[in-house]
């Protein structure tokens, strides 16, 4: 049977707390999950009405942060205000072949790219 859909990606986190207000504080995600885990918090967040999360893991020590995470926003002019507000570096936005799109590191590295939905 084939892969039908994408349910959560790992992003990994070195503090869950402090990636929580990064992500619902900067970003403006919810908290899908919050439940005790045995090796400590299955946290999940997501943009409102997403149907993808986000694992935010801080049991991978190890685990490199994610290179490129594809995401969508509607107003890239708007999320660079919001970044710049938190003190966030950012690229952009800037005009591509294929559109607009503005990129960013959340405080653990993971990297960000926002193309204009």
């Amino acid at each position: 049977m084939p892969i039908s859909s994408i349910i959560t990606v790992t992003v990994p986190v070195a503090d869950q707390e402090r990636a929580l207000t990064f992500y619902t504080g900067v970003l403006g995600f919810e908290v899908v999950t919050d439940n005790p885990f045995p090796l400590g918090r299955w946290l999940t967040v997501a943009p409102k009405g997403a149907g993808t999360t986000l694992l935010l893991a801080s049991w991978f020590p190890d685990m490199a942060p994610i290179g490129g995470l594809v995401v969508g926003a509607p107003d890239l002019d708007a999320l660079a205000a919001r970044l710049q507000e938190h003190e966030i570096a950012f690229d952009g936005p800037s005009e591509q072949a294929w559109g607009r799109q503005l990129l960013f590191h959340d405080p653990f590295g993971n990297g960000f790219v926002v193309s204009q939905a």
